[in-house]
């Protein structure tokens, strides 16, 4: 128990770093009168924000792991990528993303699961088994519903998130697929050792 609080003291500090890191890009680029990367700090500060609501309404339990994975992915996206314009930078790092992605929305399946699955004390605990499994396909399910989501918005506003090819959009897919299954892979084995995040079972 002490070692999980000490790792999400890790955790805390690095929301609170990414809080002091927005506020110093928006005095930045309020200097520089930048406009966008103002509101791009300010957007990061309203996610971080609104993760933390939807964790409090949901009543839900961001284990360790998953908390550290989310905080990484939108120090990745919204600053390297987004705030600080990486992307010509670091090779592949859109790919990166997208495989990233997919370790996150399994554990984030796992979590669905746990709370779709509560069960009475006495009563039989929900199957590993049926866990690892939603978590894979609704990992690879969240993987399209994004693509579908960067065609409406490419096609209604005019923008350029699939550069306008199938390729990248297949690739984006197999890169989020990817991530999924090493997950999967991860969560089966813990399963086998009956040490499933979040819930005991069987």
């Amino acid at each position: 128990m002490n070692q999980m609080k000490g790792k999400d003291r890790w955790n805390d500090l690095f929301e609170f770093a990414m809080y002091v890191l927005a506020g110093g890009c928006f005095v930045y680029f309020l200097v520089k009168g930048n406009g966008a990367k103002m509101f791009q700090a300010v957007l990061i500060v309203a996610v971080l924000l609104l993760i933390r609501l939807v964790v409090k309404w949901t009543r839900s339990t961001m284990f360790t792991s998953l908390r550290f994975c989310v905080l990484l992915f939108i120090f990745i996206t919204m600053f390297l990528a987004n705030e600080f314009g990486y992307y010509g930078v670091i090779p592949y790092l859109d790919k990166i993303e997208h495989l990233f992605s997919g370790v996150i929305l399994c554990f984030i399946g796992l979590l669905i699961y746990t709370k779709a699955s509560a069960h009475p004390e006495g009563t039989e605990p929900p199957s590993s088994h049926v866990a690892v499994w939603l978590c894979l396909f609704f990992s690879i399910a969240m993987a399209g519903v994004w693509e579908i989501y960067e065609f409406a918005t490419d096609h209604l506003f005019g923008l350029n998130s699939q550069n306008g090819s199938l390729l990248d959009t297949m690739t984006d897919i197999i890169c989020g697929t990817s991530g999924a299954i090493l997950t999967a892979c991860y969560l089966a084995l813990k399963a086998r050792k009956r040490a499933l995040p979040l819930v005991d079972i069987r």
